[in-house]
């Protein structure tokens, strides 16, 4: 049986969760899912220029689990934009931290309608609750 996930630590939801080719019918197009941790480690190392183990720190992560979901994140972004296909963001085990502080306690994050949970790859509790 596989360890359990460590939420990773999210400070930024992304502005917007879909993105595809102009000019080419969403119905046409294949999908790729990018997860919410995923576009979190692109923003901190590509974006915002961190090291590797700064950016895994900000995440609650280990610098080798940060770079298997860089190594992961940067492949679909590839395939997407060389291949056109359509880039969804969603999903993942993460919790959301308040970004006024990463000193401060972070806050859940819950997706779907509702909160509900949709299955793999949702955020876990601490505590095993």
């Amino acid at each position: 049986m596989p360890r359990p996930r460590h939420c990773r630590r999210i400070a930024y939801l992304p502005q917007a969760n879909y993105y595809k080719p102009r000019g080419i019918p969403l119905s046409t197009l294949q999908q790729i899912t990018l997860s919410v941790d995923e576009i979190e480690a692109i923003r901190l190392t590509d974006m915002e220029g961190l090291y590797q183990a700064q950016a895994a720190e900000k995440m609650n992560i280990s610098r080798q689990t940060l770079g298997r979901i860089l190594e992961s994140a940067h492949k679909k972004i590839a395939d997407a934009l060389v291949n056109g296909k359509a880039l969804l963001i969603k999903g993942g085990t993460i919790e959301l931290a308040d970004a006024a502080s990463d000193a401060g306690p972070p806050h859940r994050f819950r997706h779907g309608p509702g909160g509900q949970r949709q299955g793999r790859g949702q955020r876990r509790r601490r505590g095993g609750h």
